[in-house]
């Protein structure tokens, strides 16, 4: 008899989910995305599984041309070994191309433009980050956002009250 795969673990070949940074896309303008991929420890691999991930205050630097993710954190699980002190806020290397991260260095240094995580999801059984090149948005775009938000929600009610 067979027994079904765990919900909280990836199928292989199957993309899902694990964070989604929803503060980003209210706060940026998303110019151009990027996967790449993340070095992690054994104990983050297993949180992570569990979804005990929070994107919403991370963000990604570039030091020495390498890429590094700060601020994501990542609790550790109840039932973490005793040999291995986890630090929930770890800075964790990503793994981009070269002269994707040389790419990157020419846009950055332009005036205002920052890289952000937008989610973490699995691909082919490993842990990948899309991360994405962004501005800032002026708080005159963000009521935009709004308005076009709860315009959307107004809509929807009212097809679905018209449908009762």
């Amino acid at each position: 008899m067979a027994t079904k795969p765990s919900k909280s673990a990836p199928t292989k070949g199957v993309d899902s989910r694990i964070a989604d940074n929803k503060k980003a896309l209210f706060n940026y303008a998303i110019e151009e995305r990027f996967e790449a991929g993340m070095v992690l420890e054994g104990w983050e691999v297993k949180a992570l599984r569990e979804g005990k991930v929070q994107l919403t205050d991370g963000y990604v630097v570039i030091r020495e041309g390498e890429l590094f993710l700060i601020g994501c954190q990542i609790n550790p699980l109840n039932t973490a070994s005793t040999h291995v002190s986890p630090d929930s806020v770890r800075t964790k290397k990503l793994l981009l191309h070269r002269d994707q991260i040389s790419r990157l260095i020419g846009k950055i240094e332009q005036k205002g433009y920052t890289l952000v995580p937008l989610n973490l999801h699995w691909k082919n059984g490993k842990v990948k980050c899309e991360m994405a090149l962004a501005k800032g948005k002026a708080e005159h775009d963000k009521r935009d956002t709004i308005k076009e938000r709860e315009g959307k929600r107004e809509v929807e009610r009212a097809m679905k009250s018209h449908s009762r």
